[in-house]
Parts: structure tokens; sequence; C-alpha cells
């Protein structure tokens, strides 16, 4: 029992381990985690720690908060005595939203947009909007983007000054408030 607390200890003191004990992005990519350049990842994304060299990121991507990407999947070892692993590939400039899963074996084509709350389970293409349970094609990313291009036109825009980062004052939010009455709008 001491032996594990200490183990812990040296972990976090290493930065291997966060303080609610979960494996930090660092350790996961000394163990294999790929991850490429420009990404952002926001709070509790969750890599599959136990077969993090089977997942792959590419550039440019962006996973919201509380995204899951496994590679593996335990439910058969019961019954069979193996767990299946497969390789997961998310590809360049994809955007992954809140709350997603990615079950293993999934690869995610470049410029691809997943709906939050989706379970990704089979390939999605490049260059589409995927959303659901399970996740399945709902667009092309140029339709979808033609569409809120149009939106652009009629509904309200803000800069960076109505942003928490850009010290956004309570009136700014109560107008925010007041001009997303409907159909909402766009910030930088």
């Amino acid at each position: 029992m001491l032996g594990n607390k200490l183990k812990r200890i040296i972990q976090r003191l290493n930065g291997d381990l966060t303080l609610d004990g979960r494996t930090t992005l660092k350790a996961l990519q000394k163990r294999g985690l790929k991850i490429g350049a420009n990404c952002r990842i926001m709070g509790n994304a969750d890599f599959d720690s136990s077969h993090c060299w089977l997942i792959e990121i590419g550039n440019n991507v962006t996973f919201a908060p509380n995204v899951h990407i496994l590679a593996h999947d335990a439910s058969l070892k019961a019954h069979l005595g193996y767990t299946y692993i497969a390789k997961t590939i998310i590809g360049n400039r994809v955007f992954v939203g809140s709350g997603v899963t990615v079950l293993p074996g999934v690869r995610i084509g470049n410029n691809s947009i997943i709906g939050a709350g989706s379970v990704v389970t089979k390939d999605i293409p490049p260059n589409v909007v995927a959303a659901g349970n399970p996740a399945r094609v709902i667009a092309t990313l140029e339709s979808y983007l033609n569409r809120h291009r149009e939106n652009l036109k009629d509904l309200p825009k803000f800069d960076q000054t109505y942003t928490l980062n850009g010290g956004i004052t309570p009136s700014q939010k109560q107008e925010m408030k007041n001009k997303l009455n409907g159909a909402g709008g766009y910030i930088v």
C-alpha cells in the first residue's frame, strides 16, 4: 500500500500524474502518443493511457472539453480472454466537440468536424461534419461553412473584448444577451 502511494507521489513530482491521479499528456507522449503541431486540448481530454501509442493525432487539431479517445475495448476480455486493440487516427485540422468519444480503430479524415456528444464508431471521411450516436455524416464541410457565411451577414458579431480573456464587462455581457435573442451570433 505504501509502495503505491510513494509511486504516485513520485509520478506527480515527475509531472506524469495530475493531482486527481490522471496521467498527464507529457507522460502519454513519453509512452508513444503522437500529437501534431498546434493542437488545442481543452480540459479533461482523456487519451487511452493503457494503449496511447496506438493513437495518432494530426496537426492543428482542437479537442473541446471531456473528449475520450480510445485504442482498446476490454469488453471482450471476460468472454474471449482477449482485449480488442486498434490504431485510432485523427487527421489534420479536425475539430472534436465536447463530450465526444472516439472508439478504437476509427480514422477521422482531415478538415472534419465532430459534433458535441457524438460517439464515433466508424471512420469519418475528410471534409465533413459528423454528429450523433453513432456519429454519421450530416453535411459536407463546405455546405456547413457556406451556411454560416450567410448567417454572418445578418447575425450579431462580437470582437475579442467580449471574451473572458478580452476583459468582458458586465454591460458587454448584457449587450450580448440582448443581441443574441433568437438565432445566435458569432465571436472572434
